[in-house]
């Protein structure tokens, strides 16, 4: 009743071995996922409301001057309004794909996904280079061909958005998984933000106004590869 009241913080006593204590802790472990889901959620929701206002704030004053503007200013402003609406349409289908995975117990859709073919793809669209062992079953994963296809081109759009022009991907075959990587010449991450950039809408100081990006790509790429039962982790690159 406390939880069901809304204390999701409540847990009820687990003793015994028998069935009511099998119960109990049943309710516990469905309690912490639900308590989960639900912060996860307000947090999701209070931080895109956030990011909504800047572009709505920029459209509104661009709107509001368009009546004034000569003929060359007008052009400017339906640019900038048409930059705003794309950025507002990124950011809302990417908190409807981060809302949607947390609610997610299990993929839609496995598959046998060849992540080699699937770089080859991607990559070619950024015109990156790509490095990697055969075609074929010591490549592919069991899982969503779609979502994977997503995780990879956010790291590859990130990649070209703050690492230069040298971006290229490799993959090796490891027992039992394979091993993806998109490396460039960026700046780097400081090492005690290495974990801090897979936060939602986290940006490092300094880009939250470079061009592109709403601040949910690379928390989607951890929630897409976690889902997958996979790993992610940025790291320093040689030289």
């Amino acid at each position: 009743q406390r939880f069901g009241a809304g204390e999701l913080g409540h847990r009820v006593e687990v003793s015994g071995r028998d069935e009511v204590a099998a119960v109990a802790a049943s309710f516990n472990d469905a309690a912490t996922r639900v308590e989960a889901l639900v912060r996860s959620h307000q947090s999701l929701l209070a931080n895109a409301s956030h990011e909504l206002r800047s572009p709505l704030a920029r459209m509104k004053m661009a709107v509001s001057m368009m009546n004034d503007a000569t003929a060359a200013q007008r052009e400017r402003l339906k640019r900038e309004i048409d930059t705003n609406v794309a950025e507002l349409d990124a950011l809302v289908e990417e908190v409807l794909l981060a809302s949607r995975l947390d609610g997610a117990q299990n993929l839609e859709r496995p598959e046998r996904v060849d992540l080699l073919a699937l770089a080859a793809e991607e990559a070619a669209r950024v015109d990156a280079a790509v490095d990697g062992a055969g075609e074929g079953q010591a490549t592919s994963v069991l899982g969503d061909e779609r979502l994977l296809r997503r995780a990879l081109r956010n790291l590859l759009e990130n990649a070209r958005r703050y690492g230069g022009n040298e971006v290229s991907v490799e993959l090796a075959a490891r027992p039992g998984r394979v091993e993806l990587r998109v490396c460039d010449r960026g700046p780097g991450v400081p090492n005690d933000l290495r974990e801090r950039i897979f936060e939602p809408f986290y940006r490092l100081p300094g880009h939250a106004e470079q061009a592109g990006g709403v601040g949910l790509g690379l928390s989607l790429v951890k929630q897409i590869v976690e889902r997958h039962a996979g790993q992610v982790r940025c790291e320093a690159r040689s030289g």
